[in-house]
């Protein structure tokens, strides 16, 4: 992205061109060629949006000026393009207004090209989906490895989820950047499987208004690029209050995300570990992984040391990783293509409650030119349409449906509580200050529940690339791809949740890059509170 934003600014480069160049891209790549099927929906109207930004070039007040930019597709624009989080039942849904990030990237001068598929309503329609499946939108593809592992058009390699098709189009050159948006690991998992940088932001940074909710105690959007530069100068743009959103009123920001970027910012920082060998059962981070994500964590973690920063090997707290009594409940799996089918699985009593809740307001007060007004309706048109709508069930949005949706419920408000005593109190919090820590490093996006949990911020960059495959797998890959290579579970994620983030959710200084690892992009300190 900034190498575009150069390019627009010295006159390479007209924002009708590059969009041209990327709608072109997604023709040959997206629709044709290895049908990645990142993009959903393109914008009929995006390239009169660029035509009207060429010759304004970007500049403070007009930062992404001509910079083609896609959202991910439970995002509201209030223009011709559908909103529907990739459900048939929301097919032709538009949207009453933008959605307050998307007024803030349109008043930033960025083309909105398009809408990037996902996993159907975020990943909480049924037990065992595959990441990146849409009844709509279909299967999103790795772009690394796009072959299929068997007549069932799921992905060998999966293009990680929810925001699949955000992460995808970025890796495969679609848009300059894309957005997506997590609830627990939605932006982490594709980030770490496509190689990319996001930064999963503190909850109330950026504003949530107008995007199809799972649960307001932790959903959050984020940018999905290349760069940590690129990722520091999109907080700039989305990162603002709006009373529409009202926990971004406690939100603190710097000026700029990019001014604090520094080489020399690892020194002295104590960054936590959590893998103890002397207590191996309580090693559920690092303990578990390949013997090729081992090796690549502790290049990593090298790299750290010499660098300048504190490594602190100390395992997590249980109690902080571990479910608290009384956040789960069993749901009965009923994904006719699940292994596990017609088992109990265990769900998070906080996303079961507050999505009932919440679609509820957002169809109310977003959703248009829809007959679908609740949640009940949505199982309603999938039930009649079961054989194109249900092909993995919806054994999540049952379980929603059958609660009251006011959050009334006792074991609501009990679960929630335990959620921030487990992840902050006896978690994060007893971590970080036992140990004296600035940062925790994770592989990959293994540390996303606590962090969402307690709605701290998480960064991902890449660290390096694994197969994370068998055998089997490994022979295939090669025969689909030119490198055996694919980003894997060894990618490395840090949670940055200082003092000041722990007492209040806000956010300061920017993240900061070091020098880059062999074979990845870069390692990242990030400070974000």
């Amino acid at each position: 992205m900034s190498d575009i934003i150069n390019a627009l600014t010295s006159g390479r480069a007209t924002a009708t061109a590059l969009a041209k160049t990327y709608l072109a891209r997604i023709d040959a790549y997206d629709r044709g060629g290895p049908m990645l099927n990142s993009v959903r929906e393109l914008n009929p109207d995006a390239l009169m949006i660029a035509r009207k930004l060429d010759g304004i070039v970007p500049s403070a007040k007009r930062p992404l000026a001509g910079v083609p930019i896609l959202v991910k597709d439970n995002i509201a624009t209030g223009d011709r393009q559908p909103t529907t989080a990739g459900s048939l039942a929301l097919e032709g849904a538009r949207a009453r207004d933008d959605a307050t990030i998307v007024k803030l990237l349109r008043d930033a001068g960025a083309v909105i090209l398009g809408k990037a598929n996902l996993t159907e309503f975020a990943n909480i329609l049924a037990i065992d989906m595959p990441s990146g499946y849409s009844s709509l939108g279909g299967q999103v593809r790795n772009p690394y490895v796009p072959a299929l592992a068997d007549d069932r058009g799921i992905p060998l390699v999966d293009p990680g989820g929810s925001s699949s098709g955000s992460a995808v189009a970025v890796a495969a050159g679609l848009c300059a950047a894309s957005i997506g948006t997590e609830t627990s690991g939605s932006l982490l998992h594709p980030a770490s499987r496509n190689g990319l940088v996001t930064v999963k932001p503190t909850v109330g940074l950026i504003s949530r208004a107008g995007i199809v909710p799972i649960s307001h105690s932790q959903d959050t959007a984020g940018p999905m690029t290349r760069t940590v530069r690129d990722a520091a100068m999109l907080l700039n743009v989305l990162a603002a209050k709006d009373p529409l959103d009202p926990v971004t009123e406690r939100q603190r920001r710097p000026a700029d995300y990019t001014a604090d970027l520094a080489r020399d910012a690892l020194k002295g920082a104590r960054i936590g570990v959590p893998s103890d060998p002397a207590d191996p059962l309580n090693d559920c981070y690092y303990g578990k992984l390949p013997p090729d994500g081992t090796r690549l964590m502790a290049d990593v973690i090298m790299v750290l040391e010499d660098l300048g920063a504190v490594i602190v090997r100390a395992s997590m707290p249980t109690a902080g990783w571990m479910n608290g009594p009384g956040t789960i409940m069993a749901v009965l799996n009923r994904n006719p293509l699940s292994a596990n089918k017609g088992n109990p699985v265990a769900q998070r009593i906080v996303f079961l409650y507050e999505l009932k809740h919440d679609v509820n307001l957002y169809l109310r007060d977003w959703a248009i030119k829809t007959d679908i007004k609740t949640i009940a309706d949505i199982v309603a048109f999938n039930d009649d349409n079961a054989e194109k709508a249900l092909r993995f069930g919806q054994d999540l949005l049952l379980a929603a449906n059958a609660t009251r949706g006011d959050l009334s419920e006792r074991e609501y408000k009990s679960a929630r509580a335990m959620d921030l005593l487990t992840a902050r109190t006896r978690g994060l919090d007893a971590y970080m200050n036992q140990h004296k820590l600035d940062a925790v490093l994770f592989p990959g996006a293994m540390g996303a529940p606590i962090a969402a949990k307690a709605g701290y911020p998480s960064v991902m960059v890449p660290g390096g690339f694994v197969s994370g495959a068998d055998d089997k797998t490994r022979r295939t890959i090669r025969s689909a791809s030119p490198s055996p290579a694919v980003p894997g579970a060894s990618t490395s994620c840090c949670v940055w949740p200082t003092r000041s983030s722990r007492r209040h959710g806000r956010t300061s200084r920017p993240p900061r890059p070091t020098r880059p690892l062999a074979g990845a992009r870069r390692q990242l300190k990030p400070s974000l509170m």
